[in-house]
């Protein structure tokens, strides 16, 4: 018999215990072991809850406890997640979790003291939810050379641009309806301002690229800004719009950042709707493979939870935990984002009037920027409406180009300003 223990009751913890209880037969037989749920850590109290049987309100009590040898941790955030997890992996105890922001913030020494101690320190669950990215990247990519990962790493945010597209309705309208229907948070600042992937591609730029990513480097941009008119003219382009988390691994550092991108509809990516998410994978010998499924939810993340902890029980019964330790062992730099390069679509309002356009053109052929193509059309009030697409250009000479217009007096409003990709 293996004992575990769960820290934290809510939405996850619970389905965990769930996942457990429903496919206790099964589970036992392909961990070769019983898995008994010993201790389930909360604050809380759950009266008439079969779980208070095992419900414990002192952390010492499981981490000084020598029967438990794993330890489910699904509380989420830094603290108190960080230091239980470290008493737990240095009282020779493997921790799975799910917790992206312990991850992505403490990932590295984590796993420095699990291997330290020979045990693990697992962490599917903590991008994709079900989907199975973090093994696939540890174990089955591992001879590859990856060059690019991007992914769709958030269900909220799909689920509002999926309706937005579906629906024409403005991002309002159907975040609205998204938190009435329990797909967004009352506060959904984490999910719709990029947070949320930015600490899931960071995770995934260290394993997939071999270089310890800082959650706080990321340039980040969420998806308020978007418009109902700017869907429409992603249409148009036969582009859809998608909030992404991107890596590139280039000769002059790593790319990374999350933002949304126009895509074009052939892309793998461009067909995923909804609340799923999925990670797109371009490397030199299996070349493009794309993991999709659901991407948070209390089973899905309990089902790659449980992953995690009947490969720590497999390990514990021939002895050879602490065996994946952090890859992160390259020193290659991560390119200033103002260096980055991306093709761009803007969406402004000028005045209708003669001269107007060229004088936009010279000003981005000042700051150079190369224009591929531009779409005028005509609103009220003698003005126009333009979008200009750009050729791939350096992001601090966009930002150049952009404050130089603002100060135009024929500039009325630039709108939308949106990478493709």
């Amino acid at each position: 018999m293996i004992n575990i223990a769960v820290l934290g009751y809510g939405t996850v913890g619970s389905g965990v215990v769930e996942v457990i209880n429903k496919n206790h037969a099964s589970i036992n037989k392909r961990a070769g072991q019983e898995v008994n749920i010993k201790y389930v850590l909360d604050l809380r109290d759950f009266p008439g809850d079969p779980v208070e049987k095992v419900l414990v309100h002192d952390y010492n009590v499981i981490v000084n406890d020598p029967e438990v040898k794993i330890i489910v941790e699904v509380m989420g955030g830094i603290k108190p997640a960080y230091d239980f997890t470290k008493q737990a992996l240095e009282a020779g105890k493997s921790v799975c979790t799910s917790n992206k922001e312990l991850v992505a913030a403490h990932g590295a020494e984590l796993l420095a003291i699990a291997k330290a101690n020979k045990v693990n320190f697992l962490f599917e669950a903590s991008v994709g939810g079900g989907i199975p990215i973090i093994r696939p990247l540890n174990q089955s990519l591992t001879a590859d050379e990856i060059t690019e990962i991007t992914g769709i790493l958030n269900g909220t945010t799909n689920y509002i641009l999926s309706k937005m597209t579906d629906e024409g309705k403005s991002f309002e309208e159907v975040l609205k309806r998204a938190q009435e229907k329990g797909y967004a948070e009352r506060n959904p600042e984490a999910d719709v301002e990029g947070y949320d992937a930015c600490r899931k591609i960071a995770i995934l730029t260290s394993l997939a690229l071999g270089k310890q990513v800082d959650y706080q480097d990321i340039y980040t941009e969420g998806i308020t800004k978007i418009t109902a008119k700017d869907v429409e003219y992603a249409e148009e382009f036969g582009d859809v719009i998608k909030l992404l988390g991107v890596a590139h691994n280039t000769e002059g550092g790593i790319e990374v950042a999350v933002h949304p991108m126009m895509i074009p509809k052939e892309h793998p990516l461009a067909s995923v709707r909804d609340s799923f998410n999925a990670v797109f994978v371009h490397s030199d010998a299996a070349d493009d493979t794309m993991f999709y499924g659901r991407g948070a939810g209390e089973l899905p993340t309990a089902s790659a939870i449980m992953g995690d902890v009947i490969d720590v029980i497999r390990d514990i019964q021939y002895h050879c935990t602490g065996r994946i330790s952090c890859t992160c062992y390259r020193e290659t730099p991560v390119k200033n984002f103002k260096e980055v390069k991306n093709k761009f679509y803007i969406r402004m309002l000028v005045d209708n009037k003669p001269g107007v356009l060229a004088a936009i053109a010279s000003v981005f052929g000042v700051h150079k920027v190369s224009i591929a193509r531009v779409i005028q059309k005509t609103e009220a009030d003698d003005a126009a409406e333009l979008v200009i697409v750009t050729e791939a250009v350096k992001e601090k000479h966009l930002e150049d180009a952009l404050a130089h217009l603002v100060d135009m007096d024929t500039t009325r409003e630039i709108g939308t300003v949106i990478r493709e990709y």
